[in-house]
């Protein structure tokens, strides 16, 4: 089994609706999104010959998905009332709205799931809160 890993970052805020403690708060992150994808066999075309996937392609792909979300503030669904939002857009701020509560191991199946999507063979994401805390995601159990 070959395996390949490509690293992206964004810097983004959040907090966490309903936690009692400071990430109740509003605050930031330099969020580190490291995707790891595998295969058995290499590719035999002139371009990839023994490349498992280009990593120029790996990692134009996961910027793209990360790219999104870079200097905004993400919140899930629900957790700001209508007003609130409407301010804070119309003050010119990014929102990125999400359907799940944004921690680390939510974010590591959203990127492993977009990843996969895109027709990668993801065999881990993980993602890094801060240098020393970070949450994986296989897609698998145990």
């Amino acid at each position: 089994m070959y395996y390949l890993k490509a690293e992206a970052s964004f810097d983004a805020a959040h907090f966490l609706a309903r936690y009692e403690g400071k990430c109740h708060n509003i605050h930031g992150h330099h969020w580190v999104v490291q995707l790891r994808v595998c295969g058995e066999t290499l590719q035999d075309t002139v371009q990839e010959s023994g490349m498992l996937v280009d990593f120029s392609r790996l990692k134009a792909d996961l910027k793209a998905i990360v790219e999104p979300m870079d200097h905004t503030l993400i919140y899930e669904t629900g957790t700001l009332r209508a007003r609130t939002r409407d301010a804070l857009a119309e003050d010119g701020f990014s929102l990125t709205e999400i359907p799940f509560r944004p921690t680390a191991e939510h974010f590591a199946e959203y990127f492993f799931d977009r990843a996969s999507a895109l027709g990668y063979r993801v065999a881990e994401a993980t993602v890094y809160e801060t240098p020393n805390n970070c949450a994986s995601y296989t897609g698998e159990e145990g």
